[in-house]
């Protein structure tokens, strides 16, 4: 194989043969094909896409390229009950704490949720990072003892480990550096194969569109919805997606702590309505794919059951669930500087803001400060009285304030009092 051919191919809107497919993405892991030469493929195929074949091919080559996990039968092995697992993505967005909730949810009512999560990286938040601010809470875990806390607490949230698809560890990091995130079929692939790697039985996503998120079209969002539902299905993995608003911040929070403080609402059986609104529908997403359309997630949080699933996972994973949480040394205020009716919180300016307080990373050896974020006081629909609070501003760093603020300027529309505004829906449409 020559990959300059492989690289001519691409740029010329030809289609890679599996054969090809196979051996660049082995050679790449290898070392043998150099970062340059990958970084014109990926760029080759964002500007001419793939076939579905190709991307078919393009995932298998990575999932390939590791170890394949079977958590049902390695808990069987072990002597745990049977029970269906079930897993869920986020492409990732602002405020996106949905994960903290639902894993625990999830499993309360009868299903196993592997949850393997990731770090935030620019506008968008990690799950590991916000769990981090959990004094003692491990993100890294062994297959030994991820397989533990399943049997233990029914549910984990936890990095990958470095034997799933070690191809698009290596892949993602270069797409970051070389402006190929956007790309379709790479970002489905990079996706599936972590999920199909994993050995879950189904899988829900959830799949952002809007200003906060990477698909800014509903077009788009459906396009990469539906090629990882596709992915998902010829691999044997019952999946379904859900294509949800990210043009807001979702709840009232984004940051780490703040969003770990806001999950712990949802669970006890209080919280923000579109946070609780999502989380529901995942659930119940959840379980129908796991084979258990009949429990009850409204049910599991009104009781309990999954505020004592999360905290049997917390511990489980070494972190104290009655520790307090980190407080922000430094707070600022943004006041409304109208009275009205708000209109809109833009989720990109309001996801950069946040990182720039230094609650994101603008690289993945950046670190990250656990109580820095942003608390919303008002969201869109919401009446504002002028010089009252709308954002207020956390950080240990205080000199990151007025970086921060530069990128609120224009991120939100008051109206007259009296506007008659319609908040649009979370869940746009489903697909699967």
């Amino acid at each position: 194989m020559d990959v300059i051919d492989i690289i001519r191919t691409k740029r010329d809107h030809g289609e890679l043969t599996d054969p090809q497919i196979d051996w660049v993405i082995d050679a790449y892991t290898r070392g043998t094909v150099a970062d340059e030469q990958m970084s014109a493929l990926a760029m080759a195929i964002l500007l001419n896409g793939m076939t579905r074949r190709e991307i078919a091919r393009w995932t298998a080559a990575m999932i390939a390229s590791g170890e394949r996990l079977d958590i049902a039968g390695d808990l069987s092995a072990a002597g745990g009950a049977a029970r269906p697992t079930a897993d869920k993505h986020s492409t990732g967005g602002v405020g996106d704490k949905i994960t903290l909730p639902l894993a625990p949810l999830v499993a309360a009512c009868g299903a196993v949720v592997p949850q393997l999560s990731g770090r935030g990286l620019g506008h968008t938040g990690g799950t590991l990072d916000k769990l981090e601010s959990i004094p003692g809470w491990r993100a890294s875990l062994s297959n030994k003892e991820m397989l533990d806390v399943l049997g233990s607490a029914g549910c984990v949230v936890c990095a990958a480990g470095e034997g799933l698809a070690p191809a698009d560890r290596k892949l993602y990091a270069l797409r970051d550096v070389t402006g190929t995130v956007e790309s379709i079929p790479l970002i489905a692939s990079s996706i599936m194969s972590k999920k199909i790697a994993e050995g879950t039985g189904s899988l829900v996503l959830d799949v952002k569109v809007g200003t906060g998120a990477f698909m800014k079209t509903l077009d788009d969002a459906r396009e990469l919805a539906s090629t990882m539902v596709g992915l998902g299905t010829d691999h044997g993995v019952r999946t379904v997606a859900l294509v949800t608003d990210m043009s807001t911040p979702l709840g009232r929070t984004a940051g780490n702590a703040l969003e770990v403080r806001e999950a712990l609402e949802v669970l006890a059986g209080e919280g923000p309505a579109d946070v609780v609104a999502l989380t529901l529908a995942l659930a119940r997403e959840m379980l129908d794919a796991a084979g258990l359309p009949d429990a009850d997630p409204a049910k599991a949080l009104a009781d309990g059951s999954a505020m004592d699933a999360w905290r049997r996972m917390i511990t489980a994973q070494g972190g104290d669930p009655d520790a307090p949480l980190p407080d922000a040394r430094e707070t600022h205020t943004v006041t409304a500087a109208t009275s009205g009716v708000l209109t809109r919180l833009d989720a990109y300016d309001v996801g950069v803001a946040a990182w720039r307080l230094g609650a994101g990373r603008a690289r993945k050896e950046d670190p990250v400060q656990a109580a820095a974020g942003i608390v919303l006081h008002a969201k869109p629909g919401d009446p504002v009285t002028e010089g009252a609070p709308l954002l207020t501003l956390h950080t240990d760093t205080p000199d990151r304030i007025p970086h921060a603020l530069e990128s609120l300027t224009s991120s939100y529309d008051i109206a007259p009092a009296g506007t008659e505004f319609v908040v649009g829906p979370i869940v746009h449409e489903r697909i699967g």
